[in-house]
């Protein structure tokens, strides 16, 4: 982390002499291996490292140490504004995704009548997708994912931001695809939908994997970081009204 963005500059022109920056781990000692067809939840707090996990898995980000391993087509719903090129329409974003996912013109069009129908934002899908609400932005992308016959499926939250008809329906596609084999990362605050679809759940805290167990056993768990937190938040609110002057 720099402080100011010339810092790196100096940095690279003293050839790392001159240290400028502050190093921050967002993901330390992350070990596990996952099997076909089965569906994990990642839990944890904000700043746990969720989203960055995913990120290194899809390898839109590269791990400082290590390497992750796959096989088979990934496809990923990332967290909202990830995916996208805002200027293009939505039309031309359903190409240039299904295109990095190894998709021809003629394969893309043969989807994209499905796409449409799960999406259901009619003729916006020809406007850009700046002019999107947050909702109609994660139908088509979710669309775009699940259209993709992908054999492994990633989610980072991105389904809370739509409304309940569609999530509903977000979810009974879920359920289709792990009964075809899919094997599902799915990263959500909403511990119902984790307790639901997953048969495993891994705890971030810190950076760090400090729980890996039936989502019962793990959902206990995340819920006692939670509540440490607010008794540690409830004790400040006490001091500082405590230190006030008296009027």
């Amino acid at each position: 982390i720099y402080e100011r963005p010339n810092d790196r500059l100096k940095e690279m022109l003293t050839r790392g002499r001159w240290k400028r920056h502050q190093e921050f781990w967002a993901l330390q000692d992350i070990s596990f291996a996952v099997e076909a067809g089965t569906t994990t939840g990642i839990i944890g707090p904000n700043g746990s490292g969720k989203s960055t996990l995913l990120q290194i898995m899809t390898g839109t980000l590269e791990p400082t140490h290590g390497s992750v391993w796959h096989e088979g087509r990934i496809a990923a719903l990332l967290e909202l504004g990830t995916g996208f090129n805002s200027e293009f329409t939505g039309l031309e974003n359903v190409f240039m995704n299904a295109s990095l996912m190894g998709f021809s013109q003629s394969e893309t069009e043969a989807l994209l009548p499905e796409i449409e129908r799960f999406a259901e934002i009619g003729t916006f899908i020809n406007q850009p997708v700046k002019t999107y609400s947050s909702g109609m932005y994660v139908r088509l992308a979710f669309s775009v994912a699940i259209s993709a016959s992908p054999q492994i499926l990633i989610i980072d939250e991105a389904l809370a931001v739509g409304d309940a008809v569609f999530q509903h329906r977000c979810m009974r596609r879920l359920k289709e695809m792990q009964e075809n084999g899919v094997t599902i990362f799915f990263v959500s605050h909403d511990l119902a939908s984790v307790r639901a679809l997953c048969s495993r759940a891994i705890l971030l805290h810190g950076g760090r994997a400090v729980a890996d167990d039936k989502p019962t056993a793990v959902l206990n768990q995340y819920q006692k970081i939670i509540m440490a937190r607010e008794k540690a938040y409830d004790r400040q609110e006490a001091l500082s009204e405590t230190a006030k002057p008296e009027s």
